[in-house]
């Protein structure tokens, strides 16, 4: 360990360092600075593994050093060595934000390592702590803002399905209301604080708040025995003639407000089930269609009774 002794003039560092390597257990090297101005010139010059400071009353008051120490920033794990019993200072030098307090008369020198040693560990693990919580909160921010991303992009998706439509149909739309302003989604879903989301078509609220929590626990337990209550959802939709548009935009505006109401927690994982969701549902919405095409492609036709077909038949 390498080891700053701030001292006085005084209280040299000469037995300290007598002790320390008198002792075989580890190797400190004690390096030596003179008044509270040497201490903080090294230590904003050069590293230390931990700062030991000498408190002489009237000399040298280092609960008041340590506390300018920290307040400049000072990281380093910090350990007072004096002569006042630790009963006395131990709880000053703790409010101060020193890492120890050590009576020079009753201490040993083993035992003056290891609150070294327990010192400098504390403070590697807290500068890993909040390396982790700032990468923690860099991936977090990463998280929502590729969450925006694919909400913007599922967003652009719906609009340039409703331009596709209204392309394609010019001569069906001259006949037909123009949609009212729940229906645009040119501006994107629209979430409000305890307010229904802005939906593609006029669906009754019971419904939607049926799909907000079906969403919710799809999030939870995956598709699972959720199966029947999609298909049920689906075929519900198919017949009220619902779009996949339509079906894309109702999801969104629920997907979003779920999303916003996660304020930093990740949203990893609720995409990924809510993008697992849209699938499922507009493979059952796409069934539907399919089979009502061909019923009404191919409707059902009466056969004759055996003896009653028509000549030639």
């Amino acid at each position: 360990m390498r080891v700053l002794y701030i001292t006085n003039r005084q209280r040299t560092g000469g037995w300290l360092a007598e002790a320390f390597a008198a002792d075989s257990a580890s190797e400190v090297v004690l390096e030596e600075a003179i008044g509270s101005a040497a201490g903080l010139a090294r230590l904003r010059d050069e590293t230390f593994d931990a700062v030991l400071v000498s408190h002489e009353p009237g000399e040298l008051e280092a609960l008041d050093l340590i506390e300018g120490y920290r307040v400049g920033g000072a990281d380093e794990p910090i350990v007072i060595l004096g002569n006042q019993s630790e009963q006395e200072m131990a709880a000053l030098c703790y409010e101060v934000g020193a890492d120890g307090y050590v009576c020079a008369h009753t201490t040993t020198t083993r035992n003056l390592i290891w609150i070294l040693a327990r010192a400098i560990q504390r403070h590697q693990l807290v500068r890993e702590n909040r390396r982790l919580n700032g990468a923690e909160r860099q991936r977090l921010q990463r998280e929502h803002e590729e969450t925006e991303r694919l909400l913007a992009e599922q967003r652009t998706l719906i609009s340039d399905l409703e331009a596709m439509r209204h392309r394609g149909g010019a001569s069906a739309a001259s006949v037909q209301p123009r949609p009212s302003p729940a229906e645009d989604v040119s501006a994107g879903p629209r979430v409000s604080g305890g307010q229904e989301s802005r939906l593609p078509i006029d669906l009754p609220p019971e419904l939607v708040r049926h799909y907000r929590e079906l969403l919710r626990t799809y999030v939870i337990m995956g598709s699972g025995n959720l199966a029947p209550e999609l298909c049920r959802l689906a075929d519900l939709l198919t017949a009220a003639g619902v779009t996949a548009r339509q079906a894309m935009h109702l999801h969104l505006c629920v997907l979003e407000e779920l999303v916003h109401g996660l304020g930093t927690r990740s949203t990893r994982h609720v995409m990924t089930r809510g993008d697992l969701l849209a699938l499922e549902i507009l493979m059952y919405m796409a069934e539907g269609y399919r089979q009502r095409y061909s019923e009404r492609s191919y409707p059902p036709v009466q056969r004759a009774l055996p003896g009653f077909e028509l000549p030639g038949k």
